[in-house]
């Protein structure tokens, strides 16, 4: 593939600035006001192949807060660290409900329908507060591995936000502690999520962290293995039916690739035995997807024939 990307270079500054107007059909998230912040009109993409390409246009190398991205990251530290256990706390479900659901936690007895939602998340911040002496360092440590870079940080900024704006997080970690399924303090839950929230990354730094899940759990960079490739699998899994909020489904049926979306306008998609695409724009759409991260997805994965379901 390496003619290939080297030709997609030009087609991807195109592709951006094709979207130089679409990203005003978006609003920037200012439900978490340190967001809100953030210039509308930036926009970058990246791709990452397993055999060490990195090709990139727009701000592909401006670091943005990747929020919900990181649900992936926290997965695969709780899945290595307490292995199957973990899905007798939590299930593997589309939601079919706005990630932030509290009627169906209750329904539910306090039982996520999976790790992309927030409830999911937090259930997951509590695996890793309980099961490592400082969780905020590990995971921060965990991402520089992943993206080969000391410069991953995390945005105090947008923690204080976060942690200031959190009360429905904290209503559904309290609720779930009532189940008696979360074991920690909920402070420190809390603290975990809002900090793994509050990383921030590039679209270059979040596709190359990636590539494992398009090799079988192998970071190709280091030959390590990040995860099991059966983990793998089912994350790419849980990625196809629920990363994408309420449209994950029709991300599914139009892309067909296993993604992940944040409020902070990023959005990845894995592509198995190939690479990871990482598109990033702040404006979302309804269903709190960026808008021009979507749009330039979409139209690579149409351009290069990628889907896991040819």
């Amino acid at each position: 593939m390496k003619q290939d990307l080297t030709d997609l270079r030009e087609k991807l500054q195109a592709l951006l600035s094709e979207q130089h107007m679409q990203y005003q059909q978006g609003k920037v998230a200012d439900y978490i006001p340190a967001l809100a912040e953030v210039n509308p009109a930036l926009m970058g993409v990246a791709i990452a192949t397993i055999d060490g390409q990195i090709i990139g246009a727009g701000q592909d190398k401006t670091p943005f807060s990747i929020q919900s991205i990181s649900k992936i990251f926290g997965l695969v530290m709780a899945m290595n660290r307490i292995g199957d256990s973990l899905w007798q706390r939590i299930n593997m479900e589309p939601s079919g409900q706005p990630f932030n659901s509290i009627i169906q936690l209750e329904w539910e007895k306090g039982i996520p329908r999976n790790p992309m939602i927030n409830a999911g998340a937090l259930l997951i911040a509590d695996v890793l507060a309980s099961h490592f002496s400082s969780s905020k360092l590990a995971f921060l440590s965990f991402m520089r591995q992943l993206a080969g870079s000391e410069a991953v940080q995390i945005d105090r900024n947008v923690y204080q936000s976060e942690l200031a704006h959190g009360n429905r997080n904290a209503a559904l970690a309290y609720l779930m502690k009532s189940f008696g399924n979360i074991d920690a303090e909920i402070p420190s839950v809390l603290s975990h999520y809002f900090t793994q929230c509050s990383v921030t990354m590039s679209c270059q730094q979040l596709a190359r962290s990636l590539l494992f899940l398009a090799n079988k759990g192998k970071d190709p960079y280091t030959n390590s293995n990040i995860c099991s490739a059966k983990d793998a699998h089912r994350i790419n899994a849980i990625l196809s039916t629920s990363g994408m909020y309420d449209q994950s489904g029709e991300f599914a049926f139009s892309v067909g690739l296993p993604a992940k979306s944040g409020v902070g306008g990023g959005v990845i998609a894995v592509v198995p035995s190939f690479g990871v695409i990482c598109a990033w724009s702040p404006p979302l759409n309804p269903y709190g997807n960026s808008v021009v991260g979507i749009n330039l997805i979409t139209d690579i994965a149409e351009t290069l024939g990628l889907s896991i379901y040819h």
